[in-house]
């Protein structure tokens, strides 16, 4: 047994030898000491030493001072003042990688030379007719669209983006699914980049004339508005992006995120206009389409016709006429209290409705069965701001429906009734009171809606059975 080892540099006790830490090792000591001294090394090494001795210095400046002052750490970097030399600098900077990510981007003809590949080389199901591919046609086209477009295509034949689409029985993708993908994901990432380039701050927010300008830009190549009269384009625009931030600026920030933007059904909608006027598009579904020219100029036709006055905002007594008088005067009473803000002139009692705040009013009744829609409803629905409604607020609320009911001739019917059946279609976790959530969660959130605030609204909710096989009937005939 010993008790020490050789070199005299280590005096453990029997059974207690350990390996020295690489620390400790005399190699190591002196190598680190000739790495730190510099000597040896290149310019380069050199310079990214000394690099990185001067920003340590630097952080530990910084952690002194912010120590001795007592203060949070600085999380918030101030953005260059416009015009100044970094300002300019990141300017160029996203220029050029904007210009970078659209230079990877398949263009009309690289998908025109895809589809091509896709359908030349593809085999025909005999049961349906449809055109597939399985892995190994899948690979053998990724190098064919290489060889014919370049190497911007080939991520989109990774195994990932196969394994996405549905397979036969012998593991085969349709080409269509697949194509459509892949024009899709171009043209989201199109829309990114030249949303962009209009984000002047670079926040990866719009603010409304930003998206305004995305709009504008975009109607030459939108076949249905290609007609549009200069004059009407400004007006267009607007209406076109209030709607993008009724749904993607909840919080009425006054700024829509990309991010949002780019998934909304909004975006969609208005590339659907894509498609020219005669093809199978009928005046029903341009009027029900917002970003529809017929549907923009609706809109501006209502406000004028409910402005009597023309001071270009609608007074209570203007907007009772909105939907020929069918909404009740308690609904119209809150829309003011929670929606629009008092005005700046004629008094501090006075309240008119801007043509903003009429674009979100219609918003909400066009679309009461989004989240978005009936949460601007609730907010009129909840009397006294708790939150919740009560049987005594939904009695309340349905108390001036039920006079315009009666008011129009039909026939008696009782409150409470009314006020049960509405309980039946929440069905909500308090039995007590019904809250947003349940509103949204019992699926029927807008008819329960419609009925506490429209006439119209009960009248088709009461004739639900008539009005569906009026609708079944005309199917039935062809």
């Amino acid at each position: 047994m010993y008790g020490g080892s050789s070199d005299g540099e280590s005096h453990e006790a029997p059974g207690q030898r350990k390996i020295p830490p690489a620390s400790s090792m005399l190699w190591v000591r002196n190598l680190r000491r000739f790495i730190g001294s510099g000597a040896g090394l290149g310019s380069e090494a050199l310079m990214e030493l000394e690099t990185k001795r001067i920003l340590l210095d630097i952080f530990k400046d910084k952690q002194q001072k912010s120590s001795e002052a007592g203060a949070i750490p600085s999380f918030y970097k101030k953005k260059p003042e416009e015009g100044s030399i970094s300002s300019r600098v990141q300017r160029l900077a996203k220029y050029r990688f904007l210009k970078k990510q659209s230079d990877l981007l398949l263009n009309a003809d690289d998908l025109d030379a895809m589809w091509v590949c896709l359908r030349e080389n593809c085999v025909i199901d005999d049961a349906t007719g449809a055109e597939k591919m399985n892995y190994e046609d899948f690979c053998h086209i990724a190098s064919v669209c290489t060889e014919q477009i370049g190497p911007k295509c080939r991520r989109f034949f990774s195994p990932s983006n196969f394994m996405k689409f549905e397979k036969d029985e012998q593991g085969r993708i349709a080409i269509l699914p697949f194509y459509l993908y892949v024009m899709r994901t171009v043209s989201l990432t199109q829309a990114r980049i030249d949303m962009s380039e209009l984000d002047e701050d670079s926040d990866g927010f719009l603010q409304p004339h930003e998206m305004e300008a995305y709009i504008r830009g975009l109607i030459p190549n939108l076949a249905q508005l290609r007609d549009m009269p200069a004059a009407f384009m400004q007006m267009y625009c607007r209406i076109a992006a209030h709607k993008f931030f009724f749904f993607c600026d909840p919080h009425r920030r006054g700024k829509a995120c990309i991010k949002k933007v780019l998934l909304s059904n909004c975006l969609q909608e208005l590339m659907e206009l894509h498609q020219e006027s005669e093809e199978e598009v009928t005046d029903t579904e341009q009027a029900e389409n917002w970003f529809s020219l017929t549907s923009a100029q609706r809109i501006c036709d209502m406000f004028l016709a409910l402005d009597k006055d023309m001071n270009g905002t609608l007074s209570k007594q203007e907007l009772r006429e909105y939907a020929d008088g069918t909404l009740t005067d308690i609904f119209i009473e809150r829309v003011f209290d929670e929606h629009v803000r008092r005005g700046k002139s004629g008094g501090g009692n006075t309240r008119e409705m801007d043509f903003e705040s009429f674009l979100d009013f219609v918003l909400a009744l066009e679309n009461k069965d989004t989240p978005e829609g009936l949460t601007y409803l609730f907010r009129c629905l909840d009397l006294h701001g708790k939150s919740h409604l009560t049987t005594a607020d939904v009695h309340t609320l349905f108390r001036d429906v039920h006079q315009k009911w009666i008011e129009g001739g039909n026939y008696e019917l009782c409150i409470e009734d009314v006020r049960d059946e509405i309980w039946d279609m929440v069905k909500p976790m308090d039995p007590l009171k019904i809250t947003l959530q349940d509103l949204l969660s019992c699926k029927q959130g807008g008819t329960v809606a419609s009925m506490l605030i429209d006439v119209r609204g009960f009248w088709a909710h009461d004739n639900r059975e008539n009005l569906l096989q009026e609708e079944e009937e005309p199917e039935e005939e062809g």
